[in-house]
């Protein structure tokens, strides 16, 4: 597995966000608010899936691409628990399922090997059924929420207009990427400054016609 997945990389493929630290964050980003209306789910196609797939496999253990309908469920589900966490609410009862159920379908079990050193690994035993892929992720986001520290770094892009998710790598950050929300807000509060700077000229300039 390869963790070298950049949000530049996710960019230049078309998707706004990613290469967060774990791969269920990605999935759950690909639900974008901040996209044209009706172009909100950023797997819209099984071609765009596929597309996805192909950066985050390399992530992931050993696996196929799963197709759209289970992934977009298990993104459904992974998506209703870090918002619940966000919200303080408690998370549907099926999501949970989904995410535990999706876990288990592939069980692992811990493999030595001898190399200059000894080397222990995780097998994924996916030759009876489930997705390796999807596992790994739903195994991720149990390993997210059972771990309090990591959980508290969870945020929500600060741009009221964006449902992006991350992890905060530190206390600065509140934007999903600073080249979209944050480029944005920042254009945005630099024409309401500039804007009023105007208004305010115009007013001393002008006092009797503002009066009238």
């Amino acid at each position: 597995m390869s963790s070298s997945l950049s949000l530049e990389d996710m960019q230049r493929a078309g998707f706004p966000m990613g290469g967060e630290p774990i791969v269920a964050l990605d999935l759950a980003d690909t639900l974008a608010a901040e996209t044209e209306p009706g172009n909100g789910d950023l797997l819209a196609s099984p071609e765009r899936n596929a597309t996805w797939w192909s950066l985050e496999l390399p992530r992931l253990p050993n696996s196929v691409a799963p197709d759209l309908v289970p992934t977009r469920r298990l993104r459904s589900a992974i998506r209703d628990l870090l918002e619940a966490h966000l919200d303080d609410r408690e998370p549907a009862p099926a999501s949970l399922e989904e995410v535990n159920a999706v876990a288990a379908a592939v069980p692992t079990s811990p493999r030595l090997e001898a190399h200059e050193d000894w080397e222990a690994h995780t097998r994924w035993h996916g030759e009876h059924g489930g997705n390796i892929a999807l596992a790994a992720i739903a195994r991720e986001t149990i390993e997210l929420f059972a771990d309090p520290a990591r959980l508290a770094r969870l945020r929500r892009c600060a741009n009221p207009d964006c449902t992006m998710l991350f992890l905060a790598t530190n206390r600065r950050r509140q934007w999903c990427a600073g080249n979209v929300c944050g480029n944005r807000v920042r254009v945005a509060r630099h024409y309401q400054r500039t804007h009023e700077q105007h208004r305010t000229h115009d007013q001393h300039r002008n006092p009797e016609q503002q009066a009238g």
